[in-house]
C-alpha cells in the first residue's frame, strides 16, 4: 500500500531557536504586534510504500531518527495516511 507522509520537525524546548527570535523581532516592524515565542521547524511531505500504517509509521520513525531529525535536539511528529 502507498501511504501520505507528513513530518513535523522542531527544536526541542530549552533549545535556542535564534531563527525564531529573529521573526520574533522583525513582525512588529511590519505591523504584527502581539507574537511571542515564535519557533521554527520543518515539515516534510512523501508518500511511502508499506504492508500497513504500523509498518509506514515505523519505517518512517526510523528515516527522522536516523536522517530527517536530530534527535538529541529536535522532535519530529509524524502523520500517516493512506493515499
Amino acid at each position: 500500500m502507498v501511504f501520505s507522509v507528513t513530518v513535523h520537525v522542531e527544536l526541542r524546548s530549552g533549545i535556542s531557536d535564534p531563527q525564531g527570535a529573529t521573526i520574533e523581532r522583525s513582525l512588529p516592524a511590519l505591523g504584527f504586534d502581539g507574537v511571542t515565542n515564535v519557533r521554527v521547524g520543518k515539515m516534510l511531505t512523501f508518500t511511502v510504500d508499506a504492508v500497513d500504517a504500523a509498518a509506514a509509521e515505523t519505517e518512517v520513525r526510523d528515516m527522522c531518527d536516523r536522517f530527517l531529525a536530530n534527535p538529541v535536539i529536535e522532535d519530529s511528529t509524524i502523520s500517516v495516511e493512506a493515499a
